[in-house]
Parts: C-alpha cells; sequence; structure tokens
C-alpha cells in the first residue's frame, strides 16, 4: 500500500480546507463515536466503520510498506504516513477528507508505485480509510479496545529448541516482526523454522553476536515454512529477517545459546 501524502491527493478530493466550525464538528463526532464504541465489541468511527477491523486490517496489508505509529507499523516501501499527513493536518484539513484520500488512492493507486489495486475493498477499506485518518500524526497510543486490537511485536513467549529444532514463526498479522524476539538453545546443530503465515515475503537469518557474521540464513517465503540448519557454540546471536528495511523496522531477536 502506498498512500501520498494529503496536499497531493491522487483523486483531487483533498484541495482546499475545511473551516474551523466543521473541523470541530467533525473532531467532536469522532470523540463521541470513539468514546460510545469502547463498551461493545467493536469501537465505531465515521460512516460506521469498525475501526477495530480497520486497524487489523491496516497492519495485515498496508504495515510491511507504512509507517503509523499508533498502529505500530514501521514499513519503508510507502510514504511514513504521520509525516504524509501531519503538515495538511496542522493547515487546517479535516480528518474526513483524509478518509477520502486513504480510500481514492487504495481505489487507483498509483501505476507507478508498488501498491497493487483493491488491496482491500468493500467495507475493509471503509474501516482501513476511518482508522487511517483518525491515527495518523495523532500524538500518544491507542487506548481500549483498539490498544489490544493487534498484538505487540515480538510479545510473544520465548522460543525453546526441542531436539534440535527451533519454531520461530513470523508475525501471522503482517507486522514486521517475529512472533517472539527471545530464543533459546543448547549448542550443536540447530534447525531454526520460521513458519509465514502472513502473505508478506519473510526469512531468517543467524548472526554472531549483534552485527557478526552471518552464520546461515533460509529461503525466503510468503506462505509456508522455510529453515535453515546452523552448528551453535555457547553465546549469545542475533536472528533477523533480510528483506530491505524489515530489520531496520524491529524484524530480530536475541538467541541464547548455552
Amino acid at each position: 500500500m502506498s498512500l501520498k501524502p494529503a496536499s497531493t491527493p491522487h483523486d483531487g478530493r483533498a484541495r482546499g480546507s475545511l473551516r474551523a466550525p466543521a473541523l470541530r464538528a467533525a473532531a467532536g463526532s469522532l470523540l463521541a463515536a470513539l468514546a460510545l464504541g469502547t463498551a461493545g465489541c467493536s469501537v465505531k468511527g465515521a460512516q460506521n466503520a469498525n475501526l477495530i477491523t480497520g486497524k487489523q486490517q491496516f497492519v495485515a496489508k498496508c504495515g510491511s510498506c507504512h509507517t503509523l505509529a499508533r498502529a505500530g507499523t514501521k514499513g519503508i516501501i510507502g510514504p511514513n504516513l504521520d509525516m504524509s499527513f501531519a503538515e495538511s493536518i496542522a493547515s487546517g484539513l479535516g480528518r474526513s477528507t483524509i478518509r477520502g484520500v486513504v480510500e481514492g488512492q487504495v481505489k487507483i493507486p498509483n501505476p507507478e508505485g508498488a501498491m497493487p489495486k483493491d488491496l482491500v475493498s468493500g467495507a475493509n477499506l471503509t474501516d482501513v480509510a476511518a482508522y487511517v485518518s483518525q491515527a495518523a500524526a495523532r500524538p500518544g497510543s491507542d487506548t481500549g479496545l483498539l490498544a489490544s486490537a493487534v498484538p505487540l511485536a515480538g510479545a510473544g513467549k520465548p522460543a525453546v529448541e526441542k531436539a534440535g529444532k527451533l519454531q520461530i514463526a513470523a508475525s501471522p498479522t503482517g507486522q514486521l516482526a517475529y512472533v517472539t524476539n527471545k530464543a533459546s538453545a543448547t549448542a550443536g546443530a540447530v534447525t531454526v523454522e520460521m513458519p509465514n503465515a502472513s502473505g508478506v515475503s519473510h526469512n531468517i537469518a543467524i548472526e554472531q553476536g549483534k552485527s557478526g557474521a552471518v552464520l546461515g540464513a533460509s529461503a525466503f517465503i510468503t506462505k509456508g515454512i522455510t529453515s535453515v540448519t546452523v552448528t551453535l557454540k555457547p553465546g549469545t546471536y542475533t536472528y533477523f529477517c533480510q528483506v530491505p528495511g524489515h530489520r531496520q523496522a524491529g524484524m530480530l531477536g536475541t538467541l541464547t545459546v548455552k
């Protein structure tokens, strides 16, 4: 997913600005919807959008390309959405207009960009656009149900080697992370398996220390399981994804060998 800043919309709907009363009304409606939504099983935004689904779909489909702080995504292929919309918001652009920009650019993506057409559509697109419009360039973190809509990257239980096999899965949510950022093994030959159900291409590589020689790396895979076998001595190692930008976004962890 690759979105342009609201100041240069793909479909031209975001030109101009809204007057102060309209801005205050839109902001008030959004906050009221969020407050009411926390009492149920979903958080509702504008156009009755489900912000929880919007956040989940954004992370799964768009987070590998875009940075959006509240969603916890750090993709670098497309624009940083917080930075892209910050200046426009400061200049008075309403968040309802941003929602329209997001919808328009997903429906008609830049033909020279990386985002395929109809990456998300229908109700999911409404939800994604609503979430991005309320989250972009907004300080702080999501709260309530939105805070737990997507698991924290790498926060799973440490992976433990058993009988020479160690399984460290890529996050199935689409986050640029493994399900855990900690693992342990005994010295000797270890086969490290990486299941990947996310639809985003990943692999897993093992290096000595934090910046030493790469001892082995698995093949890249979008769906399925990939593995690498390495012989390890007692010490500390780093496992990471070699797709450009993924390690920098946080797709790495520490492997302790005893």
